[in-house]
């Protein structure tokens, strides 16, 4: 199957969506929902593996995920489609691979504030598929697909957006100190905060950013509403430049990145509470989970991996490894521990079905539903995860096994390296990537291989969208 690429809209109209009131494939008809659900997404910036409580931090608090945990489903083996940025969020609002679609590049890694690209028309987004069944969705926070006009999440299925629309270390104000993001302050970064398609303040006051994200998803939730819901909370937090809201200052022992994680927590208690009060909780699924791993060359400012391998940028577990939690009271089982490999591709799949409609068929998906795996009802379908910077494939897992062609340590700095022999690691017995078994299992390097040259036999050339660059006047 190849991309689609025609215009979005006459696509649209084209292939036609499926009724709204199809059944969900997969689920009994006792577990069938009397309603369509709502669908909460939360997306922490470069939060580690290791930065939760409920993940094994031992001094940053996080009672409202710690709760969110016990009463749902913590996903110990759930993946981000890439290391940075970019090209993670533009897999999950996708389910697609981001060497399928261009947001990616060898060149640049992210959208800068001087691109002129973007997600493409002839992408369908998470939101776009709802759109079409009946759901009224917003995004609010960090979207990172592109900032101009035509990319924004108003122009891809959102009826609604508040936020920053790249990352907040962007648009360094001339006269910033050389250690901006690690000695912060408003005004070094001239990021535009944009309600819909209009700045409206400039620079952001990033003091309170978590805090007004908050208050826009509540009020969101609590807005009146004839449709089923989906909200996409895209922190900007705990990216650096870290800023917190007064409340949250020299509040924890992990100092100023555990005051931001702890309200990023705090968020994440006044959603769920918001849900509650509405009686909105068992008809809604709420997934937490972050873009790529912590971002260690920040040291002390970035976030900790736990016990997995490096972190944002590498392909080492810390990188693209994430701490995950899935929610939804009387559907999810309390206090679960789902173990089987998953990934934020497997999302759009996911919402698609729970919301009784199909993934369209003319494109390859990379993602595979969890429907059966959250609901109880059977296991993860995934079996293997491909591991991209940029467009070159540096690793491949399948079931426990895990081969590495190319490494890079992001953390140490240094060259990207070859392995030929590649390395092998099993990674459900060595999270850490310790141990190289590459010489006893031969058998298993081959059959991973062959699996790899399958894959690249799925994948067709997009120019790059991050290597656009910004017309004058644009």
């Amino acid at each position: 199957m190849t991309t689609c690429n025609y215009n979005r809209r006459d696509f649209l109209k084209a292939v036609g969506f499926a009724a709204a009131s199809l059944t969900v494939p997969g689920l009994a008809a006792a577990q069938r929902p009397e309603k369509r659900p709502n669908f909460v997404i939360i997306y922490a910036d470069d939060l580690g593996y290791g930065d939760l409580g409920c993940f094994g931090h031992p001094t940053i608090r996080t009672p409202n995920l710690d709760r969110m945990a016990t009463e749902g489903a913590k996903l110990t083996q759930f993946y981000s489609a890439a290391s940075i940025c970019t090209p993670s969020r533009a897999a999950l609002m996708t389910g697609r691979l981001p060497i399928r679609n261009g947001m990616c590049s060898d060149k640049r890694g992210v959208l800068f504030p001087d691109s002129g690209g973007g997600i493409q028309a002839s992408e369908i987004t998470i939101a776009e598929m709802l759109q079409k069944t009946g759901y009224e969705s917003a995004c609010v926070g960090k979207w990172h697909l592109g900032h101009l006009p035509q990319f924004l999440p108003t122009s891809n299925g959102f009826d609604y957006y508040f936020g920053i629309p790249y990352s907040n270390d962007m648009d360094r104000a001339k006269g910033a100190h050389r250690d901006a993001c690690t000695n912060p302050k408003v005004e070094y970064f001239n990021v535009p905060l944009m309600r819909n398609k209009k700045i409206i303040e400039r620079p952001t006051d990033q003091n309170t950013i978590t805090k007004r994200y908050t208050e826009e998803a509540v009020q969101f939730i609590k807005k009146p509403k004839r449709k089923p819901f989906f909200l996409y909370l895209a922190h900007s937090m705990p990216h650096v430049p870290l800023f917190a809201s007064e409340d949250f200052k020299d509040t924890s022992l992990r100092g100023i990145y555990g005051d931001v994680v702890t309200e990023v927590d705090w968020s994440v208690g006044q959603v769920l509470g918001a849900l509650r009060e509405e009686g909105l909780a068992e008809n809604t699924l709420v997934i937490f989970s972050s873009d790529n791993g912590p971002w260690l060359v920040f040291k002390e400012h970035g976030g900790s991996a736990g016990l997995l391998r490096d972190g944002k940028g590498s392909t080492w577990e810390g990188g693209m490894r994430e701490p995950t939690i899935a929610w939804w009271p009387g559907r999810i089982k309390a206090g679960s521990v789902i173990t089987d490999m998953t990934s934020t591709l497997d999302i759009f799949p996911t919402l698609v079905e729970f919301a009784g409609t199909r993934v369209l068929r003319d494109r390859v998906y990379d993602g595979y539903s969890m429907v059966d795996l959250l609901t109880g009802a059977g296991e993860g379908k995934r079996d293997i995860m491909y591991y991209y910077r940029g467009t070159q494939l540096r690793a491949i897992r399948k079931g426990a096994w895990k081969m590495h062609v190319y490494t890079k340590t992001e953390y140490q700095g240094g060259k990207v390296e070859k392995h030929d022999p590649p390395l092998l690691f099993n990674v459900e017995g060595d999270p850490s990537e310790k141990y190289d078994v590459a010489a006893k299992h031969p058998d298993v390097i081959e059959d991973m291989k062959k699996e790899i040259e399958k894959h690249k036999a799925t994948v067709r050339p997009v120019p790059s969208q991050l290597e656009i660059p910004l017309k004058k006047n644009s």
